[in-house]
Parts: structure tokens; sequence; C-alpha cells
């Protein structure tokens, strides 16, 4: 069975690391490595799933520059929005970024993991990884930003796709059919199970 896409992009995010490597103290390979790591750690020690998951969440949370995949995944789509409806929909974009890809990490057991690349200009750094399941062999790479004393994710590339490219073309082609705010109803109920409020009649 070929994993999907966005199955190969979570694990590309907690797979294990299964060679060791010396770069920079505190530098992107490093700090990548360290949270591939400490992801592993989670998934195979001891707790139930949803332990698992917020531990997850929590881990991730620092190393996903979110707010950069989603203005990525949103585009024109944010321009004329309000402060309001912004800051709406990167909270819930957060939550359905790592709550999605977490989620699924916990179907599939750790592949293979290697490094193959580290390129730095700047403030900014591309990681590539090599993830090695029993039938595939996926290319996954990482563009990270310097932020503060560290580094975050700003996008990942499964196989060359990028995945705020995909999140993109599943808003573009969601808001071709509902505003802007039924977009975010629909991902508020999804992700918190609200219901949607009745209108008063009359």
């Amino acid at each position: 069975m070929r994993i999907s896409v966005q199955a190969a992009a979570l694990l590309g995010v907690v797979a294990t690391v299964g060679i060791s490597v010396a770069y920079v103290p505190g530098g992107p390979m490093q700090t990548t490595q360290k949270i591939l790591k400490s992801s592993n750690q989670i998934v195979t020690g001891p707790g139930d799933r949803d332990s698992k998951l917020e531990s997850l969440k929590g881990l991730l949370r620092d190393f996903l520059d979110t707010k950069a995949l989603g203005r990525q995944s949103m585009g024109k789509h944010l321009d004329g929005k309000t402060t309001e409806q912004q800051e709406r929909f990167f909270a819930l974009f957060r939550d359905l970024f790592v709550r999605t890809y977490v989620q699924r990490l916990l179907l599939f057991d750790a592949p293979d993991f290697a490094f193959t690349e580290e390129e730095i200009q700047g403030d900014t750094a591309h990681i590539g990884t090599q993830i090695v399941t029993p039938r595939d062999r996926f290319e996954v790479d990482y563009d990270l930003k310097k932020a503060g004393a560290g580094w975050q994710a700003t996008d990942i590339f499964i196989e060359d796709v990028s995945l705020s490219a995909n999140f993109q073309a599943q808003f573009g082609k969601a808001l071709k059919k509902s505003s802007f705010d039924e977009l975010m109803d629909r991902l508020e109920r999804k992700l918190h199970g609200k219901k949607k409020e009745s209108k008063p009649a009359g």
C-alpha cells in the first residue's frame, strides 16, 4: 500500500533519526534532528493515544511556524480581511495542521530516516531528508528560518511538492463555493465540534 503524500508528510516530521552526523550546535539540521528524535520517543514511549497526541502537539508547536505556513496556504484570500478574521484563521490553521498530521502519525510505525543535505543562506535553511518504508522511498525537505535563538520550519516538501501549496489549492477550491467566514466555521466545527448556530425565526 502506497502511503499518501499527506501521510508521508507527517512521517517526515516525526520519523526517527537513523544516522548520526555532526552539525553546528543549535543549527537548523541539529534542531531538526532533535525534534525528530523527541517525536519518536513520544510515539514509541508509554502512554495512550490521547496523551501522545497532546505531547506531540506541544513539541511540534514550537518547531512548526504555522503562521508562515498558514499565510502561504491562504495566500491572496487573506487580503482585505480584518485583524479578527486573520487571527481566527491562524488559530484554526495551527490546530488543523498540527492535529491532522500528529493524528496520522499514530497510524504508522516509524520508518528508516536519513539526512541528505543542509543548505544555509543567512537566516534561512533547507534540510534534505529521506524516509524509507518497506515499499517506498520519499524525499522530504524542510525550509526553515531563524527565529530568535532557534529555527522553525516554514514549509515541508514531499517529492518536491510544497505542503503549503497543497493547502492553498484546497482552500482555493473551497472558497470558490463558500465565503471566508463560512470556511472558518467549517474548520471550527471540524476541529472543535461546534455546531452551526441556527438563525432566529422571522
